[in-house]
């Protein structure tokens, strides 16, 4: 008896059952929360002295479940789960040639493509993944550390997700996104410390009680006045990045999911006569 496995397709190689598309909105949507909190929670209702520990113990154990329900439910087979570890490790290692430089980030690029491939479920688990390895390769471990995981998971789910198209336009396209990623990233992240970082008499200061348009006009000036050049240098990184070693990595990924054929049916086929 011999197997026999078809190769997968080359969009979205790694196929999220519907178990774990579950757990990764669920997860997904508590970080929503966990970043827009100031813009919906009722003055008094969250204090500040206890809020950051609650989101932070409460979005690793979602990360935990969202990795952990991908493997059990064979969302994640052997295969695939190696090739998460692979590209988490090389994440980890990109990171500390550019984190902290102008702004300069070096490990969007890859989320970008490797969503675009291996599908948004993985785009997502490979954001945290690569980010944890990252913050104990560097000593990165404190209270940001799951709103950076998650602020990556999301930049790596909105690739998978974004329109199929082929050629150059799909080059153009990743690098478009990947330069908006990075301002999204900056504009995410800026949301965990907003409410606790300034002076309250401050006229971009959060301000618990406040109408949401007036809320959400104090942050916007918050967020231009204290990283716009920051998310400048991350927009530039991540899409020339893309443009110049997208087609070359996205040919590297189609082919590697190609020959491993992720969650492919295995035939069993009689043997030829002798």
């Amino acid at each position: 008896m011999t197997a026999t496995a078809p190769a997968a397709p080359a969009a979205r190689a790694v196929r999220v059952p519907l178990r774990a598309r579950a757990v990764i909105g669920c997860a997904a949507f508590a970080g929503l929360v966990a970043f827009l909190w100031p813009f919906v929670v009722a003055p008094g209702r969250f204090g500040s002295a206890y809020a950051p520990p609650l989101i932070f113990g409460a979005l690793l154990v979602l990360i935990l479940a969202v990795v952990v329900s991908e493997i059990a439910s064979g969302g994640i087979d052997a295969k695939a789960l190696a090739m998460l570890g692979v590209l988490s490790a090389v994440n980890a290692g990109l990171r500390p040639l550019g984190a902290g430089t102008a702004g300069v980030e070096t490990v969007f690029f890859l989320l970008v493509l490797a969503g675009r491939v291996f599908g948004p479920g993985f785009g997502f688990t490979l954001g945290c993944t690569s980010l944890f390895a990252s913050a104990l390769l560097t000593g990165g471990v404190g209270p940001w550390m799951p709103y950076q995981m998650f602020g990556c998971a999301f930049v790596g789910l909105i690739a998978g997700l974004l329109p199929r198209l082929g050629g150059r336009a799909e080059v153009l396209l990743l690098a478009g996104y990947g330069a908006l990623s990075g301002y999204l990233f900056g504009f995410l992240l800026n949301l965990s410390f907003w409410p606790f970082s300034l002076d309250p008499h401050s006229s971009i200061a959060y301000l618990p009680g406040l109408p949401f348009t007036e809320q959400w006009h104090r942050y916007l000036l918050f967020d231009l006045a204290t990283s716009l050049g920051w998310d400048t240098g991350r927009a530039v990184t991540t899409g020339l990045a893309v443009l110049v070693a997208g087609p070359a990595v996205l040919a590297v990924f189609r082919r590697a999911a190609r020959r491993a054929a992720f969650e492919a049916p295995v035939r069993f086929a009689a043997p030829p006569p002798r």
